[in-house]
């Protein structure tokens, strides 16, 4: 497990565990099926820890629904 998961900051980010683990779900699903990870330097990287350093960046978020969203500015 990587050390950023038992930071309460990725947790307050997100909102909660259950909202954390279908957010790296989702995003990890994109990142298996093609994506680009939204940051640089991954080099060396696994995915959750790419996904992780995504979600304490701002550049991955939950929508009120649960669904993954990139922001396009405001995050809130």
């Amino acid at each position: 497990m990587i050390e950023e998961l038992k930071d309460n900051e990725v947790l307050n980010k997100v909102g909660g565990r259950f909202k954390l683990s279908a957010l790296i779900q989702k995003r990890m699903v994109e990142l298996v099926e093609g994506g680009r990870p939204l940051i640089e330097n991954t080099e060396g990287m696994t995915m959750i820890e790419i996904v992780v350093q995504e979600i304490k960046e701002g550049k991955i978020v939950l929508d009120e629904t649960g669904d993954e969203k990139k922001p396009t500015g405001n995050l809130l």
